[in-house]
């Protein structure tokens, strides 16, 4: 079973394919993990894709593909894997389409978690973050004992800039722009299942579950 996670940044999709991949044995591969652990290594892909991110540039996404397509061969992927931040372009889905199209394989499920943008400004300005011990806080859903302070460690919490409403707004303008397209595309192959991201994280997941099972 391979399976894309789509959805808007702060919609959850990262919990929920954590939740995926623990329930169903399959990895969870995220982008990010693959490209440190290609650099930890020192591999031949991983000093390539080193060369970009040290002069602050994105990787392209031949290599990107690459990567991954090597990540999905491992053995640990025969029976499916979970991708979760990628693709995040057209030009990405294309590539990664035609790599496993020649590998005689094919994505079975883009599962879209479907959150609207004013309860993603809401649910990430809400968030805190302890930056000495790296605990995290929501002022609604998991708020500290104390307002603003750390119950691990007592230091202060902060709003990252990450989370500030005109940051959170501008990532949405960047996913509706370029990611938001995948959805017709995943949708025209006939492996789009979309899911209420609004409810609580076990429905979300319960709805999933009834689509993959």
């Amino acid at each position: 079973m391979k399976i894309i996670m789509l959805g808007a940044p702060g919609a959850g999709k990262g919990t929920q394919a954590k939740m995926i991949a623990e329930k169903y044995q399959i990895p969870h591969i995220s982008t990010g993990d693959i490209f440190r652990a290609n650099i930890k290594n020192g591999t031949e892909l991983g000093k390539e894709a080193k060369k970009y991110m040290d002069q602050g540039l994105l990787v392209p996404d031949e290599l990107t593909v690459k990567i991954l397509l090597d990540r999905v061969a491992q053995p640990d992927c025969e029976n499916g894997y979970v991708l979760d931040g990628f693709p995040r372009t057209i030009p990405q889905a294309q590539v990664l389409d035609d790599a496993l199209t020649g590998m005689g394989d094919a994505i079975d499920y883009a599962i879209n978690v479907d959150v609207p943008d004013e309860n993603i400004v809401k649910r990430m300005s809400g968030r805190r973050a302890c930056l000495s011990c790296g605990a995290t806080y929501h002022i609604e859903h998991v708020p500290p004992k104390q307002e603003g302070i750390c119950d691990v460690c007592g230091q202060p919490l902060v709003l990252r800039d990450d989370d500030k409403p005109e940051t959170v707004l501008n990532r949405l303008k960047v996913y509706h722009d370029q990611t938001q397209p995948l959805i017709e595309i995943y949708s025209a192959k006939g492996v789009l299942r979309t899911v209420d991201g609004t409810v609580d994280m076990k429905d979300v997941f319960a709805a999933i579950t009834a689509i993959l099972d």
